[in-house]
């Protein structure tokens, strides 16, 4: 992992414009929409993913942008769309939110490492080498999940009706990176993302 106060990370705007051109899709309509939300702001760390989808014969490109700037998380989306009765030639379609950090209540990562024995804090992640994957969840408020099930006692042989039991949960973007998909440099990036955005929180 880096450190967080390193130069490097003072300003990764370039780097961030660098990635978007190295991914291809629609470099320019997916900066200039994120450039609205950043509003001039450094840019501190940012992951990025490219998601393509097959609609029947049809392949449709979708990109999630997630940026850190020192006082909000940015997150871009992008999606292609085919021609339809309104648009009569292929589109896209972006959007875009920026969340103050004080709203972020919630950064939890999920991490498969594959060989755990040969794991080695600091030396060459086995997460990377051997495969495996990364869900980076995080939530501001503005979508929960609630999961319910029916409520039971220790009876076995009881069957009256406890009513329900249940949990709720911020879910407002959730992520899910695998080396095989997004190779080794994707699980590196979700994951020192994942660590920048938890240490802007935490202040």
């Amino acid at each position: 992992m880096r450190d967080l106060n390193a130069p490097e990370l003072a300003d990764a705007s370039a780097a961030l414009r660098e990635a978007i051109d190295r991914c291809g899709y629609y470099p320019d309509v997916v900066t200039d929409s994120l450039a609205i939300a950043i509003a001039s702001e450094p840019i501190r760390a940012f992951m990025l993913q490219h998601e393509p989808t097959f609609d029947r014969d049809e392949v449709r490109r979708h990109i999630t942008i997630l940026a850190l700037t020192p006082t909000r998380l940015i997150v871009g989306h992008t999606d292609e769309h085919a021609a339809d009765e309104l648009i009569r030639a292929p589109y896209a379609s972006t959007s875009t939110e920026a969340i103050p950090l004080q709203r972020v209540n919630a950064v939890v990562v999920n991490r498969v490492v594959p060989n755990p024995a040969g794991y080695a804090s600091g030396k060459s992640d086995p997460a990377v080498a051997g495969g495996g994957e990364v869900v980076l969840t995080i939530g501001w408020g503005m979508v929960n999940r609630i999961d319910l099930e029916p409520a039971v006692c220790a009876d076995p042989n009881c069957e009256a009706d406890h009513g329900y039991t249940g949990s709720v949960a911020a879910d407002d973007i959730s992520l899910r990176i695998s080396a095989a998909a997004d190779g080794p440099a994707g699980i590196h990036q979700v994951l020192e993302f994942a660590q920048a955005l938890s240490f802007a929180t935490s202040r």
